[in-house]
């Protein structure tokens, strides 16, 4: 399956999972998480680290109250501080949450019901913790969320949505977001092909946008700009094709 289609599937069939089952990770599974998130603190400056086999960051009082089980594995999502750190951190995020979908590996954004003191020595000196994302191999495979119109996320000045625009805001309704608040919005330009997105507040908002920008540039092949991750990159376009 071409990577396009095996992301838009990602996007579809992930959903988050809280409850795992005591099977490690595989060394091919540990091999291209490693590498993806190598590749991400390449192109972003973030310092994102695969955490394996460690009960702690999970075994508190908050996190059975978040209702997480045998959660073991995570990805610690930090880096330098600065205004950009959290939308960074949701777009480069998320592309280690649809690669692990791909690998039938169950996943969950973790803003605070877990135990930071146990995070805090993954962090390197002058970094910033984000949120952390548990992984492993889901004892359940979790449940899709409502989701909003794309019409209720969406700005077109009135315009008739382009197919690929139409495309993107069906794959950022689908973005995981803290308390699925869905609290962004996107903006078609009256060129109808200028796209900006923003936040319109509330908790992890500028994480839960990250996440939506990815989504939104992997299914419409158009990248957003102002973004933080267009600051990151340069202005190069997402890999994927126009639609």
């Amino acid at each position: 399956m071409p990577e396009e289609k095996d992301n838009i599937w990602a996007m579809e069939h992930r959903h988050s999972v809280r409850r795992y089952t005591e099977e490690p990770l595989s060394p091919a599974e540990v091999e291209a998480l490693s590498l993806a998130i190598a590749r991400a603190n390449d192109a972003s400056g973030l310092a994102l680290r695969l955490v394996t086999n460690e009960p702690h960051a999970f075994d508190s009082l908050l996190a059975h109250y978040g209702k997480f089980q045998d959660a073991r594995n995570y990805v610690v999502v930090a880096g330098p501080k600065g205004r950009d750190l959290q939308e960074l951190a949701g777009y480069f995020g998320e592309k280690i949450v649809l690669l692990a979908t791909r690998l039938g590996l169950g996943s969950c954004w973790v803003g605070g019901t877990f135990r930071r003191r146990s995070v805090a020595g993954q962090v390197a000196p002058g970094h910033k913790l984000a949120c952390v994302i548990a992984l492993g191999h889901g004892a359940e495979p979790g449940r899709p969320h409502r989701s909003k119109s794309i019409e209720e996320l969406s700005n077109t000045h009135g315009l008739v949505m382009p197919d690929w625009f139409q495309h993107g805001m069906q794959a950022a309704a689908l973005a995981p977001t803290a308390l699925n608040q869905q609290h962004f919005l996107f903006t078609l330009g009256r060129d109808r092909q200028t796209v900006t997105a923003q936040s319109t507040g509330g908790p992890m908002s500028m994480i839960d946008l990250g996440i939506a920008e990815l989504h939104f540039e992997l299914a419409s092949g158009h990248a957003v700009s102002g973004s933080a991750p267009a600051r990151a990159t340069g202005p190069a376009a997402p890999a994927s094709r126009t639609r």
